[in-house]
């Protein structure tokens, strides 16, 4: 007696069989939507190059902050926009900074929002570079361990204002490590660390560069940011950040490094988070605009990618705009 042939289409012949057998799931309660916060008196400025994202005042941070949690968002991360920078980025540790009293309104009006904090000195030093800089011989580099001590200022000013995580970004070595140990020095055992431990030297972030003014005015980052040819080099770094401390890791940018994702998520027992990026989002909106492809489609296909590559948080301008389609489903 022969076998019957198999036919899958039985499992695709409608949306309640697929829904059953559906093996990737995404919800509004996978997503952190970034938010940028800056010091001026305007309530919030267009970003040109990520249409529907803005910057915003502590305010309207608060709002937008309330729209995201009615719709099942309930994480952000902060991204800040100093009126004043200097060379040590120092506006970033101060205690009524702009990230440092917008973590205090969001907590104050929103308690059980987790609030999520960029660690970088970028956006606040007047060279838009992400650490302190000193002079060689024959160069200008940053100073991996002078940085190191300004981070750690900034990740203790952060907690004491009420943030949740802290998320170091500028890939300087021995960051977790330092602040596990100033976290934990001073009381804040509790602060968590989302390790930005894979981020590449991408052309993807042009469009985050204009959103925060934080483009590097000489050279390049790609003496502390990732080649990106580079996959060995992921697993290790990864690792290190998992042996100082690191509650959660990150690749960034996400859709080029499905693979790395995949690699980090196979090989690691620790949450792994996704940057759904500027320059990804940017494309989207782009095309979306052109009216060349479907772009609630086109966002929950890429959603989905980075959730079956192994992602269990994705980080991404699209989760407002994501939830809300949820909401009407």
């Amino acid at each position: 007696m022969a076998f019957p042939v198999h036919r899958p289409r039985r499992l695709r012949s409608s949306a309640a069989v697929r829904g059953l057998v559906r093996e990737t799931t995404i919800s509004p309660a996978h997503l952190i939507q970034p938010l940028f916060v800056h010091e001026t008196g305007r309530p919030r400025t267009a970003i040109a190059s990520m249409p529907g994202v803005f910057r915003l005042s502590r305010k309207e941070a608060v709002k937008e902050a309330r729209a995201l949690v009615k719709e099942g968002v309930n994480a952000v991360m902060l991204f800040g926009l100093p009126n004043k920078k200097d060379p040590r980025g120092t506006g970033a540790f101060a205690q009524d900074g702009v990230i440092q009293s917008a973590v205090a309104d969001l907590k104050a009006a929103l308690p059980n929002l987790l609030v999520m904090t960029d660690l970088c000195l970028c956006e606040y030093t007047d060279h838009g570079h992400c650490g302190v800089l000193k002079k060689t011989l024959s160069n200008v580099v940053v100073d991996n361990d002078a940085t190191l001590e300004v981070l750690a200022q900034v990740a203790l000013s952060q907690a004491k204002a009420g943030a949740d995580w802290v998320a170091p970004s500028g890939m300087m070595d021995g960051a977790v490590g330092t602040l596990r140990c100033a976290l934990d020095g001073e009381g804040f055992s509790n602060t968590a660390i989302l390790s930005y431990a894979v981020k590449y030297a991408s052309a993807f972030y042009g469009p985050f560069r204009e959103a925060v003014q934080s483009s590097p005015s000489f050279g390049d980052r790609r003496s502390h940011q990732m080649d990106p040819a580079n996959a060995g080099e992921a697993l290790r770094e990864a690792a290190s950040d998992i042996a100082e401390g690191a509650d959660m890791i990150m690749v960034k940018p996400a859709l080029a490094y499905l693979d790395i994702i995949h690699r980090l998520k196979s090989r690691f027992d620790v949450p792994v988070a996704a940057y759904n990026v500027s320059g990804e989002y940017a494309l989207v909106k782009a095309a979306s605009q052109n009216g060349w492809v479907d772009e609630a489609q086109i966002v929950n296909e890429i959603l989905l990618s980075i959730r079956r590559a192994g992602a269990d948080v994705v980080i991404t301008y699209h989760a407002l705009a994501t939830a809300r389609a949820f909401s009407q489903k």
